[in-house]
This record gives C-alpha cells, structure tokens and sequence, in this order.
C-alpha cells in the first residue's frame, strides 16, 4: 500500500505542454506514473510526445481519459483558477507544485477544495511519490526505493537529504510528501499523519518541519494523541534569527514562538524524539523500525 497515489492514479497535467510542465512530466512518466491527459486551453485536440492527448479543461480529461488526480504546473496568476478547476472536474487528489501563489488565492481556494472531500497537496512544494510506484512532481526518484517509512515535510530539498540518507541505510519510503510551506497549504501535517497511521504499509514516520507558525506543536499533539507508529522529527532553522523570513513565506518566527527550539521541545515533551540534522534523523527513523 501507500497514501495518496499508486501505479493505478489516472494523472492529469494541467500546464503540461509549458517548460516545466514538459520537463517533470517526463520524468514522470519515466518513473512509471499512469499521466493519461495534459490540459492546455486552445491546444485540445492535440497530443504531447506523440501519446498524450491534451484537452482544453480538466473536465474533458476526466469525462475522455478517466482522470482521478491533477498535477498542476502553471503560473502563479493561473494556479488559483487551475485548483479550483480541477477540484470542479472531480478528481480525488490535487498536487500543486506552483510557488508564489498570494495568500488571498489559496484562502479562497482552500475551503473550496477541502469542502469537496478531495485531498489538495500544496501549492509551493515538491509533490509527492509513493517509491516503485508513482512520482507526481519534483521529487527525484533516483535517491529513494520502497521501504516501510512515511515521510512528511515542509522542505523540498531537506526531504530529499533524508531520504537519500536512510535509502543509503537499505530502508525507503511507503510514501513522501512535501505538504509545501507557504501559510495557506492544502494538506498539513495531521492530515498527512493520519493517512500514514491508517496505512498497513508505513511502519514508522519521519515529520521534517521549520520555523514559522504552531504547525509543528499541533502534530506533536496529534502524535500523542492518536499514533501508535514511531515517529521521528527534525526541524530546521535553529539559527534563524526572529522577524526574518526564512525562504518559505511562512518561515517567519515573532518573539519566542514559531523558534526551531520551541518546536523541538513541544516534541520531546510528549515522547517524540527529534534528530539534528538530517543524519541523525535518518538512523534514529532506521533504528526505529
């Protein structure tokens, strides 16, 4: 099993004929991702690589090629509307890897789409990739392979640290999502833990957080409240000084609260071990297992 998406997710690119689109989807693709129809508005009729058939709305992809999961690569000024379109066709999951997307979009996107029941992953972050089977987004797939942990973060790259750190201990992932780290994401970290708790799959949980926001302490209780698993988490930023922002929009501490420090305690006080660095996080999330 895995969370989210497997080999039988029927994907929809919308964006997919654009620089980025084109580039990731092959990628993609060559993973082993069913990606069944791109979306470009005035290009329906047309085919991508030869293969693809591309429509002119998610609508059209989901009635023709039986669409269930989105994978959304266009501009900022787009993304809102394309989140709000692919949630209308009906698909059952949204990956949206755009950045720089206003808060005032996602604040009207984000009821919407989770008033719908469809699991929205994003924007501003990586995607997703449940390891042997499908990659939706930017992930590498090169540096993870199946394995019993599920991993969740706020960081693209350091998701990729310690993935890569525990692939080259012999253990992967049942899946890895990067939830993004913008203020207004559609999937936090709760929601993600509960998926993995459910999973017959995931044996153990690795939560990579960072300074900004109580994110972090809410899953901390969660964690206690409501999983069995082991849990392993990291939180970057311990250096980060307060009132600037730290590469994510919303990686930004005021005073004492949203500090790296402060969220490592909130986790240790409750039982939760947390790793240094990424290096550390990959052998205690090993030894947990």
């Amino acid at each position: 099993m895995a969370i989210l998406l497997d080999q039988s997710t029927r994907v929809v690119v919308q964006g997919l004929t654009g620089s980025e689109g084109t580039f990731h989807t092959k990628r993609n693709i060559a993973y082993g991702t069913n990606v069944v129809a791109g979306v470009t508005p005035g290009k329906g009729g047309q085919t991508w690589e030869g293969s693809v058939p591309i429509f002119d709305s998610v609508n059209d992809a989901v009635k023709e090629q039986g669409a269930n999961a989105s994978l959304i690569f266009v501009p900022a000024r787009f993304a809102a509307d394309a989140m709000l379109e692919a949630a209308d066709a009906g698909v059952d999951l949204i990956v949206c890897i755009t950045e720089n997307i206003p808060a005032a979009d996602m604040a009207r996107v984000y009821p919407y789409v989770r008033g719908k029941g469809i699991a929205l992953v994003g924007p501003n972050c990586p995607g997703l990739i449940s390891p042997g089977k499908a990659n939706m987004g930017i992930i590498p797939g090169e540096i993870t392979g199946p394995g019993p942990v599920g991993l969740v973060s706020r960081s693209g790259t350091l998701t990729y640290q310690v993935m890569y750190e525990m692939f080259t201990r012999g253990v992967g992932q049942s899946t890895c999502v990067g939830i993004g780290g913008d203020p207004i994401v559609g999937s936090n970290f709760i929601d993600i833990l509960g998926r993995f708790q459910a999973d017959d799959e995931t044996q153990a949980i690795v939560l990579i957080g960072e300074i900004g926001g109580d994110e972090e302490e809410q899953a901390a209780r969660f964690i206690a409240d409501n999983v069995t698993k082991p849990v392993v988490a990291y939180i970057a930023g311990h250096t980060a000084p307060p009132g600037k922002r730290m590469g994510h929009a919303g990686a930004i501490i005021s005073g004492s609260k949203g500090t790296a420090q402060a969220k490592k305690e909130a986790f240790e006080s409750l039982g939760i071990k947390v790793g240094i660095n990424p290096t550390e996080v990959a052998e205690l999330a090993v030894k947990s297992l």
